[in-house]
C-alpha cells in the first residue's frame, strides 16, 4: 500500500488532478467528503461547533449554515484556528477509517491510497504519508482562475489565498509537484506519469 498525501491551493485545479488519479485506479479518500460527514446533524463535530459558535450557526433544521459559520470564521484568524481544531481531528479519524475499509477491500492487495487534503500543509505536514504531491500554479493564474471561473473580485480571490498557506509553505512539504499551468492535455500527461511513478512505488512499498 502507498499512502499518497495531494494538495494544492485553492484554484490550482487540485480536484482535476484528484479525479484524474482515481480514474487511473487510486482509492481516493476527499477531506472535503469527510469535513461534510464529520458536521452532520447529531454529530459530535456538529454539538462542538454549536457551544462554540453559538446557535445561529445552524439551520432550522439543525444542519450547519456554512455560509453564516465561514463568514464569522474568514473574517477572524482566531476563530477560524478554532475551528480547524475541532474539526480538524475529526477529518482525519473519518479519513483513516476510511482507508482502513479501502484497505481491507482491496483487490489486489498493495493499492494507491490518495488522501485529497487541500489545508495538507496548514494542518499537519507530510502527516506520515509515504509521499506528498502538490499541485502548483503561480499566484497570479489562481486569481484569474477564481474570477473566472467562481465569479470572485480579484480581491476577493487575493484573500482567498491569503487565508491558505503560501505557494512556498506548500512546496516545502513536497515530494513531486505538479505544474498545473497549461492546459488540460499538459496536465493529463503529467499525471498519467504520476501514475505510473505511484504504481511503481506501492508494489515496493510495505504493507
Amino acid at each position: 500500500m502507498l499512502r499518497v498525501g495531494l494538495t494544492g491551493g485553492i484554484g490550482s485545479g487540485k480536484s482535476e488532478v484528484s479525479r484524474r488519479l482515481a480514474a487511473h485506479g487510486a482509492v481516493l479518500i476527499d477531506a472535503d467528503v469527510a469535513a461534510r460527514q464529520v458536521v452532520v446533524p447529531g454529530s459530535r463535530g456538529l454539538a462542538r461547533i454549536a457551544v462554540a459558535f453559538g446557535d445561529d450557526v445552524l439551520h432550522p433544521d439543525g444542519s450547519l449554515d456554512r455560509d453564516r459559520l465561514g463568514a464569522i470564521v474568514f473574517a477572524d484568524p482566531g476563530l477560524r484556528e478554532q475551528l480547524n481544531a475541532i474539526v480538524h481531528p475529526l477529518v482525519r479519524e473519518w479519513m483513516l477509517a476510511a482507508e482502513r475499509t479501502a484497505v481491507q477491500a482491496a483487490d489486489p492487495p498493495g493499492p494507491v491510497i490518495v488522501h485529497d487534503v487541500p489545508l495538507l500543509a496548514e494542518s499537519r505536514g507530510k502527516g506520515g504519508f509515504d509521499l506528498v504531491v502538490v499541485v502548483d500554479v503561480p499566484t497570479e493564474v489562481q486569481v484569474e482562475r477564481l474570477v473566472r471561473l467562481r465569479g470572485m473580485t480579484p480581491e476577493q480571490a487575493r484573500a482567498r489565498i491569503a487565508a491558505q498557506a503560501s505557494r512556498e509553505q506548500r512546496l516545502a512539504v513536497a515530494d513531486v509537484v505538479i505544474d498545473n499551468s497549461g492546459s488540460l492535455d499538459d496536465l493529463d500527461r503529467r499525471v498519467g506519469e504520476i501514475w505510473a511513478d505511484l504504481q511503481h512505488r506501492s508494489g515496493s512499498a510495505p504493507s
